[in-house]
Order: structure tokens, then sequence, then C-alpha cells
């Protein structure tokens, strides 16, 4: 890990990029959620957005999370206590509350306990889609969110946040909710696989989700194929799977895992670790159709116990990180970023130069390029097919009291057209270059 690294806008080639606004929360009291140019200069900041996921509408207007009530930034066991959508002037327009009611030690208060993932009616993923836009007023919102409670059938443990998928609408009423605790039998696992969960289940393990989105229109659905009904849900389980549920019937109509070692297909593609952003991409932005996710690697998995997992908990284990897009129906992969298509020279050990254990995110752009969200680097970039870097950028808070011995920390990013912020003036793109390394030095202090 590097003592001494740059911040802000470090790598920008103009005329390869898709050129805009980038949102990203931080965790950074007094600052939230923040919006940059391409050039790394902040043009806003949501000082009350501190949570998860943190989305842009036409206009200037945020929707996203807000803590405080109750829990704290990030706080895994609670999350969000507020969805709210505000206007770029700070009214208020939009508030929901009321999914779980929970007690932290001073009486029991109602919260979303919204984490990870939003999306809004209009547009299948949280971020942007030519000519599908979210609605601003009277649109469906869905969302990750949190309920606690025993599930003898998973797990003995009391589990304080397995996840739920609930849809809500405009007026806030829950019309539809999905618990991965309730419907565990649909998921496949192995007799082996069930009896390491049940000796040991905690909040992450086989009932936790890290991404939601609807399917969308896409060219599967057009051919016949029911599975990618538009209205659908894709996500995934933090261990092992991506799966899509009918909206309609509940059940997993598709998957991949969360065994990989008999179907060749999914031997082929290894296993699916930590996945976060799991999404169909969307009609109008190249690949369309196709699921792309980042796979984070870490830990994960279930079976019979060995030496690496004495009690058969998180057996599969891969030290480097993965974006990968897939064709759903052959599983056929068509895209991959790594370390390797980064420029480290070598498998093996290199590997791990691109790795984020938790959160992270892939947006795929009008122009084909990718932007990646590195969580644990704090670093967002923009690559293009080939897996050039064409635009990158570390975020300079939440930084440690010593700054050179702690990353920064960005859960997700995602890229915006100017004119989606009309109240701005557009900037002007200057492009960046970086020095070469064997160059860069760092005068000493006279």
């Amino acid at each position: 890990m590097h003592t001494v690294f740059p911040t802000g806008t470090t790598v920008y080639n103009p005329e390869k990029c898709f050129n805009g606004y980038t949102l990203y929360p931080s965790k950074t009291t007094g600052v939230g959620a923040v919006l940059v140019d391409m050039n790394g200069e902040v043009v806003r900041t949501w000082p009350n957005f501190m949570s998860f996921m943190i989305n842009l509408l036409p206009g200037g207007t945020l929707l996203g999370g807000q803590i405080g009530r109750v829990t704290k930034v990030y706080d895994h066991n609670w999350g969000a206590d507020d969805v709210v959508q505000e206007t770029w002037d700070a009214k208020e327009e939009w508030r929901f509350a009321k999914a779980d009611e929970i007690d932290v030690g001073d009486g029991p208060k109602w919260s979303a306990r919204q984490n990870h993932d939003l999306v809004r009616e209009g547009c299948p993923v949280g971020y942007y889609v030519p000519g599908m836009t979210p609605k601003a007023e009277g649109g469906r919102t869905l969302m990750l969110s949190y309920r606690s409670g025993n599930w003898p059938e998973v797990t003995r443990d009391y589990l304080t946040r397995a996840t739920r998928m609930i849809e809500v609408t405009w007026d806030g009423e829950i019309v539809w909710d999905w618990m991965p605790a309730e419907n565990i039998d649909q998921f496949g696992h192995s007799e082996a696989a069930r009896n390491a969960m049940m000796r040991r289940c905690r909040a992450s393990h086989g009932v936790f989700q890290n991404t939601c989105s609807y399917v969308g229109p896409n060219k599967w659905f057009d051919a016949g194929d029911d599975r990618f009904d538009p209205e659908n849900i894709i996500t995934d389980d933090r261990g092992t799977m991506l799966y899509i549920i009918s909206k309609q019937s509940g059940e997993i109509v598709w998957k991949v895992g969360p065994e990989y070692g008999m179907d060749p297909r999914l031997k082929a593609l290894g296993p699916i670790i930590g996945p976060h952003h799991a999404h169909v991409i969307p009609k109008g932005l190249p690949g369309a159709g196709n699921v792309l996710v980042f796979d984070n690697g870490g830990a994960g998995g279930f079976g019979d116990p060995n030496p690496g997992a004495p009690d058969g908990t998180w057996n599969a284990l891969r030290d480097c990180s993965r974006v990968l897009e897939i064709n759903p129906v052959t599983l056929e992969m068509v895209w991959e970023f790594n370390a390797l298509t980064q420029g480290y020279p070598c498998e093996g050990e290199d590997m791990s130069r691109f790795y984020s254990r938790y959160k992270s995110a892939a947006q795929r752009l009008p122009n084909g390029n990718t932007l990646i969200t590195e969580s644990h680097c704090g670093r967002i970039f923009e690559v293009t097919p080939e897996c050039e870097t064409v635009w990158e950028y570390i975020s300079p808070y939440n930084l440690s009291k010593t700054e050179g011995l702690f990353f920064s920390d960005v859960f997700r990013g995602y890229r915006f057209p100017y004119e989606w912020v009309p109240q701005l003036n557009q900037p002007r793109e200057r492009a960046v270059v970086p020095p070469k390394h064997s160059e860069f030095r760092i005068s000493p202090v006279e």
C-alpha cells in the first residue's frame, strides 16, 4: 500500500471519455454526497446525504439515504434511516422511513433501513441511460432494506440484518417485499452448504444482498424468454451467486451459482464471490442485455469443512477483483476487467493489484466505456472496451489522520451528463496527463 498518493483527477483524456459530472457518497461529516466535474473540482456537496446509494435525477434533484435519527454512517446493522428526495435548492419532495421498527437502546423507532441499492421507476438502474428517465414524481422506488428476526430454516442465530427487497409507492406503501431468508430453498445450495450455513450463519452468510435493480426492457424478453421480463428483479447473494426473481411469482427464474463445479459453463466462469452492482445493461447502451457485475473476490461459498474453511463457510477464496460482462443466456464471458487487463505484467500475485473486497460498482456508459468504482482505494475510473484508463479520480475524503496509512473509501460513483444539472455552467475540460512514475518527485522542505 502506497503511503504517498495524489487525490482528485489523476488521469483524463477528454476525447476518449463520456464527459459529465460524477456523483458519489463520502462518509465525511459536513461533506456527504459529492458532485465533481471531470477535472475533479467539487461543484456541489450535500452534507445530509451520507448513506450508501445516492442517485441524481434530471434537474439536479437528489435521491438517497440519510442517517442520524437512529443510526450512523454506513451502519451495516441498521442502514439509512430515511430515503429522501430533495431538489437542488434543498426543497424536500419525498421521504420514506417506514420499512422496519427498530430499537437501538432508546425505544422503538421506524426506519427505512435502506442499504446498498436504490432505483426509481422510469429507469431500470440507478445510473444514466439515454431515453430512460427516472420519475421525479409519482414513481415507485425499489430498494434494499433490512429486517431482524429468526429464520430457523437458515440458521440457529438471531439475524440482526437479513436483507429484504422492497418496492415503495410515492405514497409510502410497500407493495412488493422479498427476502432471501424466506426463500432459501430456492437457491439450490447443496446439503453440505446448508449444514455449513446452519452451523455459523451470520448477517452476510447466505441471506445478504448487495444490489437490486429492475431487469428492464431487453432483447431476450423481446425474443420470448420470460425469465427476462422487464419487471423482474436482478440481485445477488453476498457469498455465492447472481439471480433474477420473477416479480409476479417470487420464484428465482435465472441464476449463476451457487455451485460451480458441475456445469462446464459455470466452471469456466469461476465462482462469483462477494459481488456488487449486478445488473442487466439497459437498452440504449453498448452491451445491452448482458449482465454487468463487480465480482469483488475475497471469501465466499459454503460446503464441506476443509482446512481453509473449518466450519464449511467461506470455502471459496480469491484475493483479487474482476468486472465481468456476461451473456445471461449462454453464460459466456463477453468482457472482463482485472489487474491483468489493467496492465500488470503477469498472473499470480499481481492479480491482487485490482482488489476491493467490499462495496464497488461498474456503470456502462453511452460511449461504450465502463465507469468502475474500486471502493477500498477511494478510486473511480473510466476504462475503454480495450481496458485503457482514460479518467481516474481518487477521493480526498475519509482519509485517516495520518492520511497516507489509510485509503479513502467510496461506496459507488455514477456519471451523469452535464444537462442533468442545468443550475451549473458546463465546466472547462482540461486534459490531465500524469508524470512518469520514474520521474515523479516530491520536493524537500527548504
